[in-house]
């Protein structure tokens, strides 16, 4: 009887500390919808994952709450994620040694994954948080201020002042726009490699998009990263 006890005490503290965890998720979505005026004042939040970011990098928080912040919208189109959404392990090349880092990727579709992993590289920043100081890898992407084809559908004034990064409301790391953080990021190992490259989304979907060119892709806000990043 005592053993029968212990067991179902146990599933309750199990499924009590899931519900807890769910519910610390939910709350930082939740935070995240009510601050989305704030954020994007003209509600535009067109490949503006880089908003996000900056957004949450200026909240008073400890590096945990900082993770899970980050895990609730997509750097490429700037949608928010369902809290309950699985990553994508990928790989990407760093910024300045080209190996290989990987790690996971909280995205809103699955072109986002294969636009990350071609139009995008990662690099390590070093930020002082509430209860550590953290160095982590991060998304960047080229400065896109420069360019005259800017695309008309992503509120130029989010990202740029003139043709620099705006770094009140950007974060900037070596002339590069962040634009989310990489989570679970190291260098990768042969396996991985091999596991992302056969893999049915980040293998042979993303073989099929990263190959076509770009004015025949035809998958609404990817394009639109896509004419940003690249």
């Amino acid at each position: 009887m005592k053993k029968f006890l212990l067991i179902i005490c146990t599933v309750f503290l199990v499924l009590s500390y899931n519900s807890s965890l769910e519910a610390q998720e939910r709350d930082y979505y939740q935070e995240l919808v009510n601050e989305w005026s704030k954020i994007f004042p003209d509600r535009n939040r067109n490949a503006a994952g880089p908003k996000f970011f900056k957004h949450i990098l200026n909240k008073d928080i400890t590096y945990q709450e900082f993770v899970e912040f980050n895990k609730l919208y997509c750097a490429v189109s700037g949608s928010l994620i369902d809290p309950n959404a699985e990553p994508e392990e990928v790989y990407l090349q760093e910024v300045n040694t080209n190996k290989k880092i990987c790690g996971d990727y909280y995205r809103c579709c699955i072109p986002c994954s294969c636009d990350v992993m071609k139009y995008s590289k990662v690099d390590k920043m070093k930020h002082k948080f509430k209860d550590i100081e953290k160095e982590f890898y991060v998304l960047t992407i080229k400065n896109p201020c420069g360019k005259k084809n800017f695309p008309k559908q992503v509120n130029r004034d989010y990202f740029c002042n003139g043709e620099s990064l705006s770094k009140d409301q950007v974060v900037e790391l070596n002339n590069r726009l962040v634009i989310g953080l990489f989570h679970q990021a190291k260098s990768c190992d042969k396996s991985e490699i091999v596991k992302i490259d056969n893999h049915q989304v980040t293998g042979l979907f993303c073989e099929f998009r990263n190959n076509t060119p770009d004015e025949q892709l035809q998958s609404g806000m990817g394009d639109i990263f896509i004419k940003l990043a690249r």
